[in-house]
């Protein structure tokens, strides 16, 4: 019998919460299932194993920080732009630690075409418009604003720049300027 309620979104909305409260690896079918008070089968009408729920979350984190990434984005364009994905991005990422690592999923190529990882890479790319960078400086410049974001995100969160007097925002509004300027620089080249 199909438990009244529970559907893939719910499970899916559930294991997201999960994930932030516990970690993106410690969530499976069996810890949701204990957090609904079910029986682990019962959840198997809805999702197909603990892998079918971490590619649900990785999508439904995904199409979260797009919706708030797009919103940052509006009317923005140059550094303003580039400032404001950023701290979307890092927002996103404090806010929702296991949803973030959830975005880190590699998903199987179908299923990433279909994802909301397109939109993040065309936002770049928006983004990336106004420095006029031609391929493959555009594809490079994708990649390295990406890793930047990432590692120092991830570096954060671990709590790797708490040692030190300097404030990690000082830091951050540092690294994004820096990217500013070398993009205007390699435009400019």
């Amino acid at each position: 019998m199909v438990r009244v309620g529970l559907t893939p979104e719910r499970l899916t909305r559930a294991g997201a919460e999960m994930a932030d409260e516990v970690g993106f690896d410690r969530v499976t079918v069996s810890a949701l299932a204990r957090r609904f008070d079910v029986k682990v089968a019962s959840l198997y009408s809805h999702l197909k194993s603990s892998q079918d729920l971490k590619t649900r979350i990785a999508l439904f984190a995904l199409e979260e920080l797009a919706d708030r990434v797009g919103v940052a984005l509006a009317g923005r364009a140059g550094k303003d732009a580039l400032a404001a994905f950023a701290e979307a991005y890092r927002h996103y990422a404090h806010e929702h630690p296991g949803r973030y690592a959830a975005t880190r999923l590699r998903l199987d190529p179908e299923t990433a075409a279909a994802s909301a990882g397109v939109r993040h890479a065309q936002m770049t790319r928006a983004i990336l418009r106004g420095y006029d960078l031609a391929e493959p400086d555009q594809t490079h410049a994708v990649r390295m604003l990406g890793s930047a974001f990432h590692g120092y995100v991830s570096l954060e969160m671990a709590g790797s720049f708490s040692h030190t007097a300097v404030d990690a925002q000082e830091s951050w509004v540092w690294m994004v300027d820096s990217l500013d300027a070398l993009l205007r620089v390699r435009a400019a080249s």
